[in-house]
């Protein structure tokens, strides 16, 4: 019997914005490679992006039942639904536009990310490295929006950058939201890196590879192997970077809501907000 009760509500809205956030990620790939607005293709990314997260939130984990205790109770059948409904429809966007790898990537790895991989009597369990999970996601992201790109760009050195800022940008992501969730995944033994090396140092490990992966963005747009999209690139340096300055695990539990969702604010929100501001520039100048 079908239940949408709040805990599965809460469930199916999870990946809302991250889904939101993708497109928009692969919409400012575009703008690197200089490849016009699709929004087709866009929508059928977010699809993807939403079926990938929801098909994880919706198998049973143990730190889950502590990271999440909100979600619980939710029918997970219906999230695997949701899962499975989002899929075809990215799947059939993207054959549209004559797209056939990029869609089964990460679905494939997300698969493999939420049940592990089992070599003999063994279970490998991609979540449990030190930043390896952090790796996966960054390789999943990086690899499959430059796959897309690739369908309108032709250029291996744009294609590398993009590969290589989504890479960076997705592994720096992933590692901020563990913070969220040292509690679950220290009482589940996995081992993330604010977990194995302590928040402080992680954040200061997080700053180094924002500037690194900037100035080595910026080296691009000044040899033009990028298009000229200073703005988003300050953003993303900026922002982030002051973020993570005085960011911990103790604003999850402060009382005021700007404080508990400032993490979804800077991170998920980044792109957008990179967008945002791209736009108020060209209208100043």
């Amino acid at each position: 019997m079908i239940s949408l009760n709040k805990p599965t509500l809460d469930l199916l809205n999870s990946s809302t914005m991250v889904a939101f956030g993708g497109a928009v990620r692969l919409h400012i790939a575009f703008l690197l490679a200089g490849i016009p607005v699709w929004i087709p293709i866009y929508c059928a990314f977010a699809f993807i992006v939403y079926a990938t997260y929801t098909l994880d939130r919706s198998m049973d984990c143990a730190e889950d039942s502590i990271n999440n205790p909100g979600r619980r109770n939710a029918d997970h059948s219906i999230g695997l639904f949701a899962a499975v409904a989002a899929f075809f429809s990215g799947i059939f966007l993207f054959v549209l536009e004559g797209i056939y790898l990029a869609p089964f990537l990460p679905i494939f790895i997300g698969f493999l990310y939420t049940r592990g991989v089992r070599i003999g009597s063994t279970t490998y369990s991609l979540k449990g490295s030190c930043g390896g999970k952090n790796c996966v996601i960054g390789f999943t992201w990086g690899c499959t929006i430059a796959l897309i790109t690739s369908h309108w760009c032709t250029s291996i050195p744009t294609l590398g950058v993009i590969f290589v800022f989504y890479f960076s940008k997705m592994f720096v992501n992933s590692v901020v939201f563990d913070f969220k969730d040292i509690r679950g995944d220290r009482a589940a033994g996995i081992r993330t890196l604010p977990v194995w090396i302590g928040e402080k140092v992680t954040r200061v490990v997080l700053i180094v590879i924002i500037v690194v992966l900037h100035v080595f963005m910026m080296s691009a747009l000044i040899t033009g192997v990028i298009r000229n999209e200073w703005v988003i690139l300050l953003y993303g340096l900026c922002i982030p970077s002051l973020f993570l300055l005085f960011y911990s695990s103790s604003f999850e539990e402060k009382a005021g809501v700007i404080c508990r969702r400032l993490r979804e604010i800077v991170i998920i929100g980044e792109p957008a907000l990179s967008l945002a501001a791209r736009s108020c520039t060209g209208v100043l100048i």
